[in-house]
């Protein structure tokens, strides 16, 4: 299964690009489990990905939390808490 990731604010700095194509093995079933297997991938990614406290995702644009399960998803965003104003 490809995945869309869609990368933004200082994650995406960190990571180094805004969006890359991920097929993840078939033991990656939830957000975090795709987290813990991107932070191997760089330096960039395990960087972004330090504290999750400080992370928030999206499945094809509904925001979920961390431990939501990825079956079927074809866009994961991960940014950081989102302020307004």
């Amino acid at each position: 299964m490809t995945i869309e990731m869609l990368y933004f604010a200082w994650v995406r700095e960190a990571v180094g690009t805004g969006s890359e194509s991920v097929t993840p093995p078939e033991d990656v079933v939830t957000i975090s489990g795709l987290i813990d297997w991107l932070s191997a991938a760089s330096e960039g990614h395990a960087r972004a990905f330090a504290d999750r406290d400080r992370l928030r995702a999206a499945i094809d644009q509904q925001f979920v939390p961390l431990d939501t399960p990825i079956a079927g998803a074809r866009e994961i965003a991960l940014f950081p808490p989102v302020t307004g104003g």
